[in-house]
């Protein structure tokens, strides 16, 4: 990293302390330079959150070619958000700790097993292992929907699963088969809160060892605080779901 570059953001992250710093480095015409911005995030100290707006202010100035925020008392060692969060922005993240001033880069990798992934609600979640699934065998993208955690609590809030599966491509159907999304009710909820691709009698994924014991029917997803599986699909799963639905692509 370039001398003015790193100088910045050391300033940045002295100034803020102890909160999080969080910042773009832009390339503008063949210089870069780095670019405070202000951490939105309720526990600043642990995490941080750019506003929409000053992201897309960054934009107009130049191109944004990386994100940079700070590990105040800790090491540069990437959390498993931030790893999730790199992949999802497709930019390379300068992690700095602070005031050890260790800094570290990671980049996306471009493909994130579907299996063994922790759990980070909004990037790493069931809803994305899901529409990977889809990307990776059916070639279906998705938009990234915004999802803030614990939506699924309340009652006077949108009700995710149910309010957008025809907008996504899905129709409902009554009997599951491979490829189905099986959308349930996990914990206190009032609304389906949970998703999982239903796998039939193949728990097969290409490239990933998805040995699992029994004779299914089987489905993937990621259950909230665990790392993504394949289970057997029966007993209080069959009882918990809610919604078949199958992506138009595949009727």
């Amino acid at each position: 990293m370039q001398k003015q570059l790193l100088e910045a953001i050391q300033a940045h992250a002295a100034e803020v302390y102890p909160r999080e710093c969080c910042g773009l480095v832009l390339k503008i015409g063949r210089k870069q330079r780095y670019l405070p911005c202000e951490n939105t995030a309720a526990q600043a100290t642990e995490e941080f959150c750019i506003a929409p707006g000053a992201y897309a202010a960054a934009e107009d100035q130049g191109e944004i070619i990386a994100v940079v925020h700070s590990h105040p008392d800790a090491t540069s060692r990437p959390s498993p958000r931030d790893l999730a969060m790199c992949e999802a922005s497709g930019l390379p993240w300068h992690i700095l700790s602070w005031p050890e001033g260790d800094l570290r880069t990671i980049v996306p990798a471009g493909s994130t097993p579907l299996l063994g992934r922790p759990f980070v609600h909004g990037a790493w979640d069931c809803w994305q292992v899901c529409a990977d699934w889809y990307q990776r065998e059916m070639g279906v993208e998705f938009p990234a929907y915004d999802r803030e955690d614990g939506w699924w609590e309340r009652a006077d809030g949108p009700s995710h699963y149910e309010d957008r599966y025809a907008d996504a491509g899905f129709v409902r159907v009554d009997q599951p088969k491979r490829g189905d999304l099986v959308v349930m009710t996990i914990g206190r909820t009032v609304h389906p809160n949970h998703a999982g691709i239903y796998l039939g009698s193949d728990p097969g994924l290409p490239g990933e060892d998805s040995a699992v014991h029994g004779a299914g029917p089987f489905l993937l997803h990621h259950l909230y605080g665990r790392p993504s599986e394949i289970i057997i699909y029966g007993g209080p799963w069959f009882d918990r779901t809610r919604l078949v639905l199958r992506q138009i692509s595949s009727v």
